[in-house]
């Protein structure tokens, strides 16, 4: 970002402080225990992951051979996968969870965001669940999280599912306004003190092709969850510690059976990264939705799931 954008986006910051009024826009954290009468009732669960008190949520058949993980993306959380788990619960084991620096986690032990630290979590994850092998799904951040666990840890991952993953170093045709801050230290500071409901739902507004869709619950989760102590400021310190594409070069090496699902309209993360994933892993099957954007599992999730059932019935190698 250009020093002249960085300047605008300040003086626009600004405006709406001004014009807002602090008091209006003042956003104190809130305790993860403040949070959870509202964002973790039943089936929501806590357990010690990698030294943070991971939230996650475990349904469907117990008897599931290969469960399915779900991993959501960029200041997202467990609840973005309601619709896929109401449909794949009845069929297999789903297991969603926050991950660190999101919902109801919160931030790691020492302040580490790196796609290492992520896969090991989600390895431990499984060793807590005693799961030996699953399925992994993951949007976004999320899919990146995804791919890098099944190559680091190839027996865990039976299957990968991407849903407009990052990992490649690509150009956004446009970023939502919470990312563009959260990436300006001067601003990142102040975000950690207010932060006004409508950047959250500017931010929706940029990653769903249908803002119609996104109503005052919507918004109120994402910016709720927003405010759980530590979650601002691991943001900043995730986009900090971690550069675009510095892993890509292990994608050509994914060896597990891959779905790629992507929205013809994702702006963030464009539709030719679901084209270079297609290439680059070999047993690869990509299905587009034209008229989906980032979040197309959040924003469609009766027509996103349904492209995965075929995929998720075809039966596992053993490694």
């Amino acid at each position: 970002m250009t020093k002249s954008k960085v300047f605008g986006l300040v003086l626009l910051v600004l405006l709406v402080l001004a014009l807002g009024g602090l008091a209006l826009i003042w956003a104190p954290d809130r305790s993860a225990e403040d949070l959870s009468p509202r964002w973790a009732p039943p089936p929501s669960q806590f357990v010690l992951i990698d030294g943070v008190k991971a939230h996650f949520r475990d349904e469907g058949l117990r008897d599931d051979p290969e469960p399915l993980i779900l991993l959501h993306g960029t200041s997202s959380s467990l609840h973005t996968w309601d619709g896929w788990t109401q449909a794949l619960k009845a069929k297999h084991r789903v297991i969603r969870v926050d991950l660190p620096g999101f919902g109801l986690t919160g931030p790691t032990v020492d302040g580490d965001y790196r796609m290492q630290v992520y896969s090991h979590f989600v390895a431990s994850l499984m060793d807590a669940l005693q799961v030996k092998r699953a399925v992994l799904v993951g949007n976004s951040l999320g899919g990146y999280v995804a791919w890098k666990t099944a190559v680091d840890y190839p027996e865990r991952v039976s299957k990968l599912v991407l849903v407009d993953a990052a990992g490649y170093s690509t150009m956004a045709t446009s970023v939502p306004l919470g990312f563009k801050i959260a990436q300006i230290p001067m601003l990142s500071g102040l975000m950690g003190h207010v932060l006004p409901r409508s950047v959250i739902e500017s931010s929706l507004r940029n990653v769903y092709a249908d803002p119609s869709k996104i109503n005052a619950e919507l918004v109120d989760r994402y910016y709720e969850l927003a405010l759980r102590a530590g979650n601002r400021q691991a943001l900043a310190a995730r986009f900090s510690q971690n550069q675009p594409g510095e892993f890509e070069s292990q994608i050509k090496g994914i060896k597990q059976p891959t779905l790629i699902i992507w929205g013809g309209q994702d702006r963030l993360i464009p539709p030719d990264n679901a084209q270079r994933f297609h290439r680059d892993i070999a047993k690869s099957r990509l299905v587009m939705f034209d008229k989906l954007g980032h979040v197309g599992h959040e924003e469609d999730p009766a027509s996103t799931v349904a492209a995965a059932h075929d995929f998720l019935e075809i039966k596992s190698e053993t490694p």
